[in-house]
């Protein structure tokens, strides 16, 4: 037994959003997307299925390269949709801790200014505060500045752990 709460759009979905469960969204106007990107953004996770009609190849591969579990095409019966979310579930299960991580962890990065990115980039090369100065052109000192600005915005008490939510986050640091 599958239950199912629809929603009218992506915004309500928002406005009221569940504590757990799997989505299961009409990617009309890339709706699997915007999704995503909330998800990252708010550092909240739940796996999503998209669904549309005659979805294009680019479509498809587009939603599950933006965090999609899975994708179907509609119509469909009752026993597709009802293999996909249990295949979907079992998934879940396996990389739903790390997939929250990493958007909780996009979240924190986010928060980061591009200058700031630029000296975490450094951090995690295990470069010294001067020769990350000298790549960004800026003084040892002013690293120091922007290594503090990060460890506050992101909430690390110390660089190993700002390195780690990096890597966590996947955003092309390195």
């Amino acid at each position: 037994m599958i239950h199912a709460e629809p929603y009218e759009d992506i915004e309500e979905l928002i406005a009221r959003w569940p504590r757990g469960g799997l989505l299961l969204v009409h990617d009309d106007k890339q709706a699997v997307s915007k999704l995503l990107g909330h998800m990252d953004r708010m550092g909240q996770w739940l796996p999503v299925i998209g669904f549309a009609e005659n979805p294009s190849t680019r479509t498809v591969v587009q939603a599950v390269l933006d965090g999609a579990i899975d994708y179907i095409s509609w119509p469909f019966t009752s026993e597709e949709i009802g293999e996909v979310v249990n295949a979907a579930t079992a998934k879940a299960v396996a990389c739903g801790s790390a997939k929250l991580r990493e958007a909780q962890a996009r979240s924190r990065i986010n928060l980061l200014t591009n200058r700031e990115r630029e000296v975490l980039n450094g951090m995690a090369g295990g470069m010294s505060n001067r020769v990350i100065g000298e790549k960004l052109a800026i003084s040892p000192r002013t690293v120091e500045n922007h290594r503090a600005n990060i460890m506050t915005k992101i909430g690390a008490n110390h660089a190993s752990e700002a390195i780690r939510i990096a890597i966590e986050a996947s955003t092309g640091l390195y």
